[in-house]
Formats: structure tokens, sequence, C-alpha cells
């Protein structure tokens, strides 16, 4: 039974006397059987939960043990959701398993997330108690927690009257209790945040990388399996150590570098790791970062983490929004930098601001095997999939849309896609030429190409890659094409929602100052990713992971003349700009021992 397991015995004054509740958090399960543990939308709905990521076929139970104060007869409700109400059967649905009974209730089966009623059961507090989840589908039912009461009162539902009860049924302090002290923090594990820790690290930092995920990479990792474009400019030594080798998007080759780039930046003594632990909030104090508070997402473990510096690597810029700093987040108007291009004008940069942003996607494949395979039927996908019939997803797999934010709606976002492939594949196996193809991968993390931009004291546009502008401190160098998507609906109705296009601009190589990767008005932060100091046509380009690798390379040299020189990330540019170049130049290869020269 993990530390997460709440078994809290409460005088609930107001609605009973000598209640007894238990409250288990389904992430820290002693066994997720075939469920997985999903962290991504805790800042939308609370808390880690578990998937059943079964791609059709029900995975195994997952189990856990609990420890009552009390016997009794106890009512319990599981906090989940429908992911698709509709005029079918719920695709998500399980049950509950309560020692050797399977209570009679079919979960999953509310529309959005919230307490269904499971049922009441007796318990003997003289043994333990096993809790089992039963999945019927392999259908991404989702289990976000299960709680015991002898009172039979609904748990609260609304966010913030939800965390208060999780809060006060775990007596947890409003502070973590443990404190990490470091010279640089970095949070995000995407080849930005990896390059950043290495380039700190052997320049003599104290750093700790923060990442909520198992494996190392974003994009990149063998959960997501993109693969990386770009070049590595002025940092080609230490990209190389975390890069992959290229495979088509979705391929399971994309397994064959995980393993180097995890131990390459786990060999640095002075990198603290912490794998699956997920920031959840960033303090301020007079324009600069104090902490940071990170939970790890099985255990619910917390620590906070202070740093002289920070390096925002989360893609989506939590930190500096947590921290007050200054963002942007869909497109300008065309007057604001005067990005126009002629041959799109409104599909590249639009008269009004908008909301639009470049989508996300949910990369997929299967195989041809010796044998006939089965698929179910998947009524809830098809309003979406339509008669679109495929059997691999590419890069086109994409969807936004201008009323759903990348961040705030992206499960829902993330759900859309899993409609459209096994929706799409439902309707290629119908295809008798398909019919020993079976569905091998789908991804459940969604990967994002845009969400919220950081603003630094320069942003960097669409006209910065197309003269390809040289600044003083031109850190990172590119030469790939800008390419902006849009979703391909929006030029003929009729095409599917969550195929997109891309528009290219081939120009000269071009250059990103060191001034668009640290804050404007927080002062100890850096940002390397997406979400560095840009326009959302000037993204277009550096947004792939070798070019933001390079924004991250080049913060954490930054930080580590920050630290020489006790010094804020605006005066390196101010005071030290040649020196941290040449330190730039210095660094690009490998040392050639004295021994050998």
């Amino acid at each position: 039974m993990k530390k997460l397991l709440i078994v809290t015995l409460l005088l609930f004054s107001s609605i009973s006397l000598f209640a007894q509740d238990v409250l288990v958090e389904a992430e820290s399960f002693d066994n997720p059987g075939g469920w997985l543990v999903d962290p991504q939308f805790v800042e939308q709905m609370g808390s880690p939960y578990l998937n059943a990521h079964g791609m059709g076929k029900p995975v195994k139970n997952a189990s856990t043990k609990v420890n009552f104060n009390k016997s009794g007869s106890y009512h319990i409700w599981v906090r989940t959701m429908n992911w698709v109400p509709g005029e079918w059967e719920a695709p998500g649905k399980f049950q509950l398993k309560v020692n050797e009974a399977v209570l009679d209730t079919v979960l999953g089966t509310r529309s959005g997330w919230g307490w269904q009623y499971a049922g009441e059961t007796k318990i003997n507090k003289k043994n333990e108690t096993h809790i089992e989840l039963v999945d019927l589908t392999g259908f991404n039912g989702r289990c976000d927690a299960v709680y015991f009461s002898t009172n039979k009162t609904t748990p609260p539902s609304s966010p913030k009257k939800l965390a208060a009860w999780r809060q006060e049924l775990a007596a947890e302090p409003n502070a973590p209790e443990e404190l990490k002290t470091y010279d640089l923090v970095v949070v995000g594990g995407g080849l930005a945040g990896c390059a950043a820790a290495i380039a700190g690290a052997e320049q003599g930092l104290k750093v700790a990388l923060i990442h909520d995920r198992p494996v190392l990479g974003g994009n990149a990792s063998e959960e997501i399996r993109v693969h990386t474009e770009g070049i590595y400019g002025n940092f080609e030594r230490i990209l190389k150590k975390i890069d992959t080798k290229h495979y088509p998007n979705g391929s399971a080759e994309s397994k064959l570098d995980q393993q180097k780039r995890d131990e390459n930046v786990k060999s640095y003594d002075n990198i603290d790791l912490f794998l699956n632990w997920r920031a959840y909030d960033a303090i301020s104090e007079e324009n600069s970062v104090k902490y940071v508070d990170a939970r790890q997402t099985f255990t619910g473990e917390r620590k906070r983490f202070t740093a002289t510096y920070f390096v925002d690597s989360t893609g989506d810029g939590w930190i500096g929004f947590w921290a007050g700093a200054e963002f942007s987040y869909g497109r300008e108007s065309v007057d604001t930098y005067g990005e126009y291009w002629e041959e799109h004008g409104e599909l590249w940069s639009p008269k009004e601001a908008d909301n639009a942003v470049m989508g996300s996607s949910v990369l997929w494949g299967s195989k041809d095997t010796d044998s006939p395979q089965s698929f179910p039927e998947v009524p809830w996908a098809m309003p979406v999939s339509k008669d679109y019939a495929e059997v691999n997803g590419e890069w086109q797999w994409e969807f936004s849309r201008n009323d759903l934010s990348q961040i705030d709606d992206a499960e829902e976002i993330r759900d859309h896609m899993l409609r459209a492939i096994y929706g799409s594949f439902s309707n290629a196996k119908k295809d008798e030429v398909n019919k020993n193809r079976k569905l091998e991968w789908v991804s459940y993390l969604v990967g994002k190409r845009e969400s919220r931009r950081l603003v630094g004291d320069h942003i960097f546009t669409f006209n910065d890659a197309k003269e390809g502008r040289k600044f003083p401190d031109g850190v990172v160098i590119e030469k790939r094409a800008v390419d902006v998507h849009y979703q391909t609906v929006l030029e003929d109705e009729k095409n599917p929602d969550f195929i997109s296009e891309a528009l290219f601009y081939r120009g000269p190589q071009y250059y990103i100052p060191y001034r668009s990767l640290y804050s404007k008005n927080i002062s100890n932060l850096f940002m390397a990713g997406r979400n560095f100091s840009c326009s959302h046509a000037g993204l277009g380009g550096p947004r792939v992971m070798l070019t933001t690798g390079q924004m991250g390379a080049a913060v954490g040299y930054a930080a580590s003349l920050c630290k020489k020189y006790e010094v804020m990330p605006r005066e390196i540019y101010t005071g030290y700009l040649q020196e941290y170049l040449d330190l730039i130049e210095e660094q690009k290869y490998e040392k050639i021992p004295t021994s050998k020269k």
C-alpha cells in the first residue's frame, strides 16, 4: 500500500458523527496492472489518473490493498468520466472489485469528471481489503480515485472544493516538507531541458532536472515517437548525446536511442534527475522565482526546489505562468509584427488577432500479421472519423480548433484524436485487404506543437527568419524551412478536422538571439523549448526538437556565467556577451586530451 493511499478517520460534525472515510488515489495502486498512470491533465482535473489504454482489448486489473480502522457498511464512489457521452455505450467502461465481489455498477458512464456511485459493501477491519479495477473494453476507461464512506454523502465535485477536500483528508500541510536547493532547476525533460541540464552541469552547476514522465525526450521519447528535426548548430557535441536516429514518425525505432539519452543524462553526478515528478506551482517574489513545487505522479510525495536560476522547458510555459511572467498565446494580427505573406494571406497572418495555434498530434501505427485480427465496433468514434480509413498515422494527424485551448482543453483534444484513430482504423478493417492487420500502438500522450509563449527581451518573428537577421547575441542557428500548420477543414469543410497541412517558407539560415531565451519580467527565469519568446509565425521554424535543444544548451551555459558573476540572465547580454559567446565556441567539440596533442 503506497504512501498516497489515504486512510482517515474524520469527525464530520455537520454531516454525521464518527463517519469513517477512506480515499484511495488510483495512481497510487500497488499494482497498476495494464492501466497507465496519466498525469497530463493534472492542472485541469486535479490529479493523475489510471487510464485503461488497451487499444480495444481490456487491460489487466489494477489492484491494491487497504486497511480500514472501522468495520461496517461502506458506500463507495469512483471519480471517473465517460469520455464520449452520446447515443451509444460509453467506450471506457469498467467495474470495481472489492475482495471477491465485483460490484454490479458499470463505471465510466457519467458525463464529465465527477463521482459515480458504485454501491455498498461490508468491510471487516480485521482483514486487508483488496480493491481491483476490472476493465471491460480496453478503450481508455478512467479512474481518478475510489472513496469509501460510512456516510452516504457524495464528495465535492468543483475543482476548488475537491482540492481542499483532498488536502483535508490527507492532512497535507500547505508546503512540501522536503526542501531541495540547487544552482539551476530545469523543469521539463524534453531535448531542450536535457541539453540545459547537461550544459549547466558540465560547467559545474548543481542541477535538478524535473520531468513528469518515466523516460526523457518529450516528443522524441519512445512514448510519443516524433522524429527530431533541425540542426545541431553550435551544440553538436551535447545534442548528439540526447538525439535519436531519424525514424518515421510513430515508429518503434524511437526506442533505439531512448536508453542512450537517459543514461547520458544520468551519467552526470551533479544532475539530480527527478523522473515521474510533475511541477505544480512556482512562486516569485520581487519578480524573481523563489521556488518550484513538484509532486511524484505515483505516490503524491512532494518536494520544494529552490535555486538561483530556473529554466522553463515545460512546453506550456507553466513555470513562467505560475511565476507571473508575461506570455502570449495565439496568432498576432498581421500589423503587430508585419508578418504578411501575400501568397497565403489570412491563413498565414490574420487581420485580427485570434486564438488559432498549431495543433497537437497523437501518433499511431498498425502492422500486418499472419492471421486474421479482429477489432471492435466503435460507434462512439464514427462521428469524428466518418468514412476516413487509414492504417497508420503521421504528422498530419493533428487537431486544433480556435475555441479549444491546447493547454486547458488538452484532454478533449487528445480524446478527439483517439476517436479519429480508432474510427479510421475500424473503417480500414472493413476492407478485406486489412483483415490480418493489427493495431500495434497508439500514443495516449498529446504531442503538442504550440501553446503558451513566454515573452523575453526580444520576440523572434517570421521576419527575423525570412531576412536571416543576424544578432550580436545569435546563439541558436537554424536553416530548416518555416512551416506553420493549419487544419485542412479550413480550406474545404469536407476534409476531416483532424488532418492538417503545412505552409512552408524556405528562406536563408536564421539566428535566434539569446534575448529570446530569458523572461522579460522574471529576472532569473530562462526558457528553452517551444515556449521561448516568439510570435506565432516566428515559432514555425524553431519549434522542432534540435532547435529547441540548442536553446537548452545555450541557457545552460548562460546560467553558468550568471553564477560566476552573480548576475541575472539579462546581464549576460549587457555585460558578459563576448565571454558567453567564447564559452559556447569553446564547448563545441570534445577536447583533445593533453596526452594526445
